[in-house]
């Protein structure tokens, strides 16, 4: 599922990453499942929530073999279907927000989550995630505007 991968993209900024762990989340969701129950959430949240743990497994593990390395320093790759995401000024202005915005961001655009399934996956309330959501986007919008980015163009203005 392209939710998967379009989520870890996000979160990885590196493809080969993205494509390691979404394999992992489809092995892992096999393995587990006859332990999904259909009445806690959708198979959707279910797998996001799988390949969120993943996620969080990777970046203890890569934190513990080698020197940390500040996300923004990593390169941006093209999400699944070679968005505009990917371009260098957005992954930058990406990389300026918290690691809570990032996440929620990358849940709703690249997870394609919905609000109360965001809000189910990591225990916030749905006002909350929405707040987080809100507030994210205008502060991206705002670093954008700062840098000169285009959101129309994708290029930089000229000044």
């Amino acid at each position: 599922m392209w939710i998967v991968y379009g989520f870890l993209a996000y979160r990885t900024h590196d493809q080969a990453t993205a494509e390691d762990l979404t394999q992992a989340t489809f092995e892992n969701a096999l393995r587990a499942w006859s332990r999904f129950d259909p009445r806690k959430g959708s198979e959707r949240t279910w797998l996001l929530a799988i390949a969120r743990n993943l996620l969080i497994d990777h970046h203890r593990r890569d934190r513990s073999s080698r020197a940390e390395i500040e996300e923004d320093m990593l390169p941006a790759v093209a999400g699944p279907e070679d968005r505009p995401m990917a371009s260098h000024e957005i992954a930058d202005a990406l990389g300026r927000l918290s690691d809570r915005d990032r996440e929620v961001i990358a849940l709703r655009f690249g997870g394609d989550l919905t609000g109360p399934e965001i809000a189910e996956l990591l225990g916030l309330t749905l006002a909350n995630v929405q707040q987080i959501l809100s507030r994210s986007l205008r502060k991206l919008r705002s670093i954008l505007d700062e840098t000169g980015f285009s959101k129309l163009t994708g290029e930089a203005r000229s000044r």
